[in-house]
């Protein structure tokens, strides 16, 4: 039998998992947790300057890489900073592991100095969280942590420890294997149901697959690719899935939703059999519910039964890991001969939905257009890794960045968090091979909210490219006011910029200034050349919008198309 103590049971939890970064911020309640990672050689820390950062760096290192986030903090304050980091994770499905400090068990409930319910607060944004009341606990928790937050609809977890508890000493066995009587999740589907469907794709002419993120989550791009190629049958893509089909197959109808592409919209509009793959029906998709795919009987294959039927009525439920079901899927189809001509007719009316209303801009020798900036960078950079902030960016980014691979892209979808885009770039290349360029797309707005992170790269050595698509407006919030709000532009002009330049070469990056085609092309090569994190400050049209655009509480298919226009304004 070994002792150990508290923080050393951290530690050694942390080697066990095979973790390899680790994202944080110390103080008081966190020194014992500090002093043993300072002593230890396992895995890298990652010194951020402000603990949100650590979850967001730790929530884009899981997403890159498929593995667990981790990040460590300090009690109180450090605690509440993160909080915005785990609901990020939370509505995306991420998996992390949040270690918190907490004052020692003597001083919780006395209000002692830096003493907050940590638990109380992370419940509603964590798919589980626990106060380790004493020593003989904590490998226990340490090890269904991690279980829990990389199994079934992945999620983040959150471990609240007092001091007393990392200072004491109690005997360290780590389980091999955690049995939770009250979390067992479902991986295999229903095999009777598997069949119904594929008697509905049978007799479907207008079956249309829409994917959401369970697919990347899942591990399952390779299994969706097949199935779509096996059937011949089109899909759309939700946000956060993106990069699970190739950006030039001729099924791909690209990203569907409130800025989605026309074809996506009407297909999703017009089809009479919808199979939802790992999505959650989010309202940037669905709008209007009751004018949702109206016309289609809807499956919905996903591991978390509580999204079932939860906003749109599923006829035909299917539970379990969307990589095994779909490799079932496969299994059934290969037993017998499926015909698609049926839809035929159906793919020749989606390719001229698809050329009557293409992803398309105009462009200007007057601005740059931010549509360019973005396909400019796919050309210099192909296969980059991809990470947005929110806004007008970052659904640009999703409309004409080219992405072809899982987990190519990192971008908060659920929450829409300004401020996540550069700590996740630094997770994000921590994750990415050495030679894997990482691009950051960010608003003049956003790129704000996290700065200071331009030091932890610095620091630690991280080389991200940053884009800021800089239109001197809150560029989403703007856009809205101007379609419905007589243009009454309050509290977006965000004009009276401060000196980027400065700022960055402040942080011990490299920064330029850009204003046309030339610079831009001039100033990413000597970001690719760099060694250091670079700034790229790309003045573009301030008034171009995001079209197609769903207005709130409308149907998907009434779109705002690109003949929308702000005349008359410089």
């Amino acid at each position: 039998m070994i002792e150990l103590s508290g923080s050393q049971m951290i530690c050694e939890a942390l080697k066990e998992e095979k973790v390899k970064v680790v994202f944080g911020y110390p103080g008081g309640a966190a020194l014992n947790i500090y002093d043993e990672i300072f002593k230890q050689k396992y895995f890298r820390h990652i010194l951020v300057r402000h603990e949100q950062a650590a979850l967001h760096s730790a929530d884009a290192y899981a997403r890159i890489s498929g593995e667990v986030g981790v990040a460590v903090v300090t009690s109180g304050p450090g605690f509440t900073n993160t909080v915005t980091g785990l609901a990020t994770a939370y509505s995306d499905s991420i998996p992390l592991v949040l270690i918190s400090a907490q004052v020692a068990n003597s001083l919780i409930g006395t209000d002692a100095f830096q003493e907050i319910d940590a638990i109380g607060i992370s419940r509603p944004c964590v798919k589980h969280n626990y106060l380790v009341k004493n020593i003989e606990e904590l490998p226990k928790i340490l090890k269904e942590a991690f279980y829990i937050a990389t199994t079934g609809r992945k999620g983040p977890v959150h471990i609240d420890i007092p001091k007393d508890v990392t200072a004491d000493f109690g005997v360290w066995e780590y389980p091999k294997e955690i049995t939770m009587k009250t979390y067992k999740p479902t991986y295999k589907g229903n095999i009777k149901q598997i069949k119904k469907l594929i008697e509905l794709l049978k007799n479907s002419t207008k079956p249309l697959f829409y994917l959401g993120g369970g697919c990347i989550a899942s591990n399952a791009s390779e299994e969706v690719r097949s199935l779509i190629t096996v059937t011949q049958i089109p899909a759309v893509e939700t946000l956060m899935a993106l990069g699970t089909l190739k950006n030039d197959d001729k099924l791909n109808l690209k990203m569907a939703g409130m800025h989605g592409s026309y074809c996506a919209n009407i297909a999703l509009s017009e089809c009479d059999l919808l199979i939802a793959v790992g999505a959650r029906f989010d309202d940037r998709i669905t709008g209007k519910t009751s004018e949702f795919a109206k016309h289609a009987k809807i499956v919905h294959i996903d591991i978390d039964p509580s999204s079932i039927s939860k906003i749109i009525e599923a006829h035909f439920p299917i539970v379990g890991d969307i990589k095994s079901v779909i490799a079932d899927i496969l299994k059934e189809l290969n037993k017998e001969h499926f015909d698609f001509k049926k839809h035929q007719e159906w793919l020749k009316t989606l390719e001229n939905y698809q050329q009557l209303y293409p992803l398309t801009y105009e462009d200007s020798d007057e601005f740059l257009k931010p549509q360019w900036v973005i396909q400019e960078c796919a050309k210099l950079a192909p296969d980059a890794r991809i990470i947005t902030d929110v806004g007008q960016h970052q659904m640009w980014v999703a409309q004409f960045y080219p992405f072809n691979y899982p987990r190519q892209l990192a971008t908060s979808g659920g929450q829409g968090t300004m401020g996540y885009s550069l700590p996740a770039a630094l997770g994000a290349k921590l994750a990415a091979k050495n030679e894997e360029i990482v691009i950051n797309f960010a608003g003049d707005g956003s790129f704000l909210m996290n700065i200071q992170e331009l030091m932890t790269a610095s620091s630690h050595n991280i080389k991200v490219i940053n884009i800021i698509l800089n239109n001197s407006f809150l560029g989403m919030v703007r856009q809205w006011q101007s379609m419905f709000y007589k243009e009454r532009f309050s509290n977006t002009d965000l004009s009276d910029q401060p000196d980027f330049i400065s700022i960055a070469k402040g942080f011990k990056c490299e920064a330029y200034d850009v204003f046309t085609k030339q610079e831009f092309k001039d100033a990413f090569d000597k970001a690719l050349k760099s060694p250091k994190t670079s700034i790229l400050n790309v003045a573009i049209d301030r008034f171009e919008d995001v079209l197609p655009m769903v207005p709130a509480g409308g149907a998907i298919y009434n779109m705002i198309l690109p003949n929308y226009k702000n005349k008359d304004r410089k």
